[in-house]
C-alpha cells in the first residue's frame, strides 16, 4: 500500500531485522532518560487518558488534501518514535497508545480534531498541524483546553504559547540566516518574494522584505497564490521580465509540483543560479513529488537534510527506511516531528507526572544530545536551540549541505524591528 509514494508497510523479513538493529541503536541512544513507573494518582492528577499500564496521546496532520504531500513524513516519524519509545519501556512505565486524526488540509477541521482530541479523547499530549494557519486554529483550543501540542515546522515566529512546545524552527533561525547566506556567499542584491496565499509565506515574506532593505538590497516583486493552485507560468514570466538575482519562495504542499516543473519547461535552469532559487519551504519531502530532476541546483534553509552526516541521524535514517521502505525519504519537518515524542517523554519523566502544567514547568532546559539534527535544547520560549543548515538539490532528490552555523542558534520568535 502507497500514501503518497510513501510505504506504509513493514515490507520484507530483511528490513524488519534492519528495524530491530535500528530501533536497538536509537533506544540505546535516547536511554538518557529513566522508565520509571509512577503511581497512578500521582503521575495523573488532571483526569487525562492515563492508566496503570497506558497513556493516550493524539496525532494531527493532514494526510488527505493538499498538504498531505508535506504532513504524512511527520505523522510517519512520531508513529516511529513511539514505536521505540515503546519497546524501551514507555513513559513513566506506560506504553504509549495513539489516536489519530485527520486535519484534511482544512483549518477549521484541525480546531474542531483538536478539541475532539483533548476533551473527548482526553490525550496527554497532541504531536500535530504543519501550516501555520492550522496551528493558529488549533492554538486557541489548547490554551482553553489546556494541552500540550507539539508543533514540528518551520515558522514565521511572532508567537509564544506555554501549551505549545515548538520543535522546527522560526524566522530569525531561518528566514534571517538565510538570507545573510546568500548575500555573502553568492552577492545577490535583488530579490523576488513568491509564497502560498496563507500566513506563514505572507509573515515569512514580510520579515524577509524587512531584512533585505535592511541590508541596502531590493525587493522586485511579491506574488501569493492559493493552496493548491497549479498555474504559474504568469508569474514565472514576470520573473523572466524582472531578471531577480534570487528567486526566494515560500510555495507549499502539492503546488510545489506544478511550480517547479513550470520553472524547468520556462527554461529557468537552477544549475546556473541565474536567478537563484532559494526555498524554506521545500524538504525532501516535497522533491519526492517534484522530482529531483524538477529543482536540481536550487538551494533551501533547514535545520536538517537527510544527507547530514553524524551517528545519531545514520541510525534515524536506518530504522525509518526500515520502517517505511528503502525508497523513502525524510525532510527537516519529519525529523523535528520526530523529536515531539522524545521531548514530551523527557519532559514527563522529569515532572513524574503526565499532568499539563507540569509539563509545562519540566519542559525549559530539556535537551536531546541524541537528535538527529545533532544536539538540540529547549529555550524558555518553548522553542528549540538548534544550528541552521543551507542545502544545494541534487537531481537524486538529497541536498547536499555546503552551510551550516557554527554554533547553535538562540531562537527568538520576537526580534525587534521586524513584528
Amino acid at each position: 500500500m502507497t500514501n503518497n509514494g510513501r510505504k506504509t508497510g513493514l515490507g520484507s523479513t530483511r528490513r524488519g531485522v534492519i528495524l530491530g538493529a535500528a530501533t536497538a541503536a536509537a533506544l540505546t541512544a535516547f536511554s538518557q532518560f529513566g522508565v520509571g513507573k509512577a503511581h497512578a494518582d500521582d503521575a495523573n492528577t488532571t483526569g487525562l487518558a492515563v492508566t496503570a499500564d497506558t497513556v493516550k496521546v493524539g496525532i494531527l496532520h493532514s494526510v488527505t488534501g493538499t498538504m498531505a504531500i508535506s504532513e504524512t513524513g511527520s505523522v510517519q516519524a512520531e508513529k516511529l518514535a513511539i514505536e521505540q519509545i515503546n519497546a524501551m519501556g514507555g513513559v513513566l512505565g506506560r506504553k504509549i497508545e495513539f489516536v489519530q486524526e485527520d486535519g484534511a488540509s482544512d483549518w477549521p477541521t484541525f480546531a474542531e480534531k483538536a478539541k475532539k482530541l483533548l476533551v473527548q479523547d482526553k490525550v496527554a499530549a497532541v504531536f500535530g498541524c504543519w501550516t501555520s494557519a492550522s496551528r493558529k486554529a488549533v492554538l486557541p483550543v489548547f490554551e482553553q483546553y489546556n494541552g500540550m501540542l507539539y508543533y514540528p515546522t518551520f515558522y514565521e515566529g511572532l508567537e509564544e504559547s506555554p501549551n505549545v512546545i515548538y520543535t522546527g524552527q522560526e524566522a530569525t533561525q531561518q528566514i534571517l540566516a538565510g538570507i545573510d547566506w546568500v548575500v555573502k556567499e553568492k552577492g545577490a542584491k535583488s530579490f523576488y518574494l513568491l509564497g502560498s496565499d496563507y500566513i506563514w509565506p505572507r509573515t515569512s515574506n514580510k520579515i524577509a522584505r524587512k531584512h533585505i532593505e535592511k541590508l541596502g538590497l531590493k525587493v522586485v516583486g511579491e506574488e501569493y497564490y492559493p493552496l493548491g493552485h497549479t498555474q504559474f507560468n504568469s508569474v514565472i514570466n514576470k520573473i523572466k521580465l524582472k531578471k531577480p538575482d534570487v528567486i526566494y519562495a515560500i510555495v507549499v504542499g502539492g503546488s510545489n509540483v506544478a511550480f517547479y516543473k513550470q520553472l524547468k519547461a520556462a527554461g529557468i535552469d537552477m544549475t546556473k543560479e541565474k536567478p537563484l532559487l532559494l526555498t524554506i519551504s521545500v524538504t525532501e519531502d516535497e522533491i519526492l513529488g517534484i522530482g529531483g530532476e524538477n529543482i536540481a541546483g536550487a538551494y533551501a534553509t533547514m535545520k536538517y537534510f537527510q544527507s547530514l552526516d553524524n551517528d545519531n541521524n545514520k541510525a534515524f535514517v536506518e530504522a525509518f527506511k526500515a520502517k517505511y521502505g528503502d525508497d523513502i525519504v525524510i525532510g527537516d519537518v519529519t525529523q523535528a516531528a520526530y523529536l515531539g515524542p522524545w521531548l514530551w517523554k523527557a519532559a514527563v519523566e522529569k515532572a513524574g507526572s503526565f499532568d499539563i502544567d507540569k509539563i509545562k514547568a519540566a519542559s525549559p532546559g530539556i535537551e536531546l544530545t541524541t537528535a538527529p539534527e545533532g544536539y538540540v535544547k529547549i529555550h524558555e520560549n518553548h522553542h528549540l536551540w538548534s544550528k541552521t543548515r543551507v542545502g544545494h538539490a541534487k537531481a537524486d532528490g538529497q541536498y547536499e549541505v555546503v552551510y551550516e552555523t557554527k554554533d547553535l542558534m538562540e531562537p527568538n520568535p520576537f526580534p525587534e524591528g521586524y513584528q
